[in-house]
């Protein structure tokens, strides 16, 4: 350890440049690791939706529910499976250990669904996976509000998250309080009855002319070239053209017997903000995505289209989460900050000037190197992280002080500075280390940690340990 220490020492210019590129690494380190609020943490939970409109719940369970938790209770991993069923509709949660590969499962239990579908009633709808996952959550929401129509709403909503998502961080945006779109078909019921035309004529009707029908192909001895017959409905038009009846030269078409107008279908659920009808857009980031930069990229391509918009519509930032994240990163700097001063105050009052600047190095040395080390391993800097940062900070002066209070001793005692250095440090390696080590060893245990909460937290012993 002596020979190492001496030539550091011998060689401080370039112990001096080492540490200066540690200190720019890990500045450019922090600007481009990836921020984020919380821990981008797997949870180990898969839920399995089926729906077959009014089925009661008794029902529910025994022509949905055991069917499928017959399949399913053959996967591999499976901590608990719990079941619920309601009026219309039935839903599985399967929860696997912690730290299963979720790509696999996923493909797993689609699978079993998809052998279990067989099994259920021909009229219920196709079931659905989803997997949970916390990094698709929502980090901003816009609010759209004003005296619009619905219409305007949405087509201003979708037109901006259309270009939301063309942004290359944003995963995907949602809009809650949209409606699907719909075309009523309004019959006056005497009118069919003086043609002699009922409900399932027209229904049917509908059904049969909307659809493209693939007429195979044709063969022209230079190659083979596609068919199709055309048959689906782009507009309204088309529908109000359509003959229902021909009798003789007289053609019924839908026109004459009914009226059409785009509408939604029923709402589902509804947006409000201040009380009033509104739409609102959930912003979910890709996994790994720095989100400070993410909502800032949104931010502005909302200014640069809020002049095309309509001076009445009202935009409003109901959620941001890069506002904590900033609030946190900006409370990191201050108590990185005030604990230097305080340090350095302390050991100036005990030990000098001199002494005082080389433990003050220490704070901002140990969290940049840390924060370069955890960028190149992939990590995001999240609360926990942050935390640890903050628990470490008086850990690591502990070293430079008693390193610096015996090279004090030598120098009174009339050695010169490389001597009085060289013997201190060499001196209380080892003691420095072994302390070092006890106190990391608490934190290895906490690497093991298991579940979700284990999975969370493990950044704090990671990071403390780096």
């Amino acid at each position: 350890m002596r020979a190492l220490i001496s030539a550091a020492m011998d060689r401080s210019r370039t112990t001096l440049l080492t540490f200066l590129f540690l200190l720019l690494g890990g500045m450019a380190a922090y600007q481009a690791i990836p921020k984020e609020s919380n821990p981008d943490v797997t949870i180990p939970m898969i839920y399995v939706s089926m729906t077959l409109d009014g089925i009661s719940p008794e029902d529910a369970e025994r022509l949905l529910v055991r069917p499928m938790e017959q399949e399913l209770r053959a996967l591999e991993g499976i901590k608990e499976m719990r079941s619920t069923s309601a009026e219309g509709h039935a839903a599985g949660m399967l929860e696997f250990d912690a730290g299963f590969d979720p790509d696999k499962a996923l493909q797993d239990v689609r699978e079993k669904v998809d052998t279990a579908r067989s099994k259920l009633p021909q009229e219920a709808d196709e079931p659905r996976v989803h997997e949970i996952n916390v990094s698709l959550f929502p980090v901003l929401s816009i609010g759209l509000s004003g005296p619009l129509s619905e219409r305007e709403l949405i087509t201003i909503a979708r037109r901006l998250q259309d270009a939301i998502e063309a942004i290359p961080d944003v995963l995907e945006v949602e809009i809650g309080g949209d409606r699907e779109d719909l075309l009523e078909i309004v019959v006056d019921a005497q009118v069919l009855e003086s043609y002699g035309i009922d409900f399932d004529q027209l229904a049917q009707l509908v059904t049969r002319n909307n659809q493209l029908v693939a007429a195979g192909s044709l063969d022209t001895g230079n190659g083979r070239m596609a068919l199709k017959v055309p048959g689906v409905i782009e507009n309204i038009e088309d529908v109000m053209s359509m003959p229902v009846k021909v009798d003789g030269d007289t053609v019924v078409t839908f026109g004459d017997i009914a009226m059409l107008q785009r509408t939604f279908k029923d709402p589902t659920g509804f947006a409000r903000i201040n009380g009033e009808p509104a739409l609102v857009l959930e912003v979910s980031k890709r996994s790994g995505a720095n989100i400070i930069e993410t909502i800032e990229q949104i931010r502005t391509l909302i200014d640069d289209a809020r002049p095309r918009l309509p001076e009445t519509l009202e935009i409003r930032y109901i959620m941001d989460q890069s506002e904590e994240v900033r609030d946190i990163l900006s409370d990191l700097l201050n108590n990185v900050l005030t604990a230097i001063v305080l340090v350095i105050i302390v050991v100036i009052a005990a030990m000098g000037p001199r002494s005082a600047l080389l433990v003050g190095l220490t704070i901002p040395g140990g969290f940049l190197t840390g924060i370069l080390v955890i960028g190149g391993r992939g990590l995001t800097l999240n609360i926990v992280v942050l935390f640890s940062l903050f628990l470490v900070s008086g850990m690591l002066v502990d070293g430079a002080i008693v390193v610096s209070e015996l090279a004090d001793r030598n120098l009174s005692d009339g050695q010169t500075v490389k001597q009085a250095w060289v013997e201190a440090a060499s001196r209380m390696a080892w003691p420095v280390i072994a302390s070092t080590a006890t106190t990391l060893a608490v934190f290895v245990p906490l690497l093991f940690w298991p579940g979700v909460v284990g999975e969370c937290m493990k950044f704090l012993p990671m990071t403390v340990l780096i």
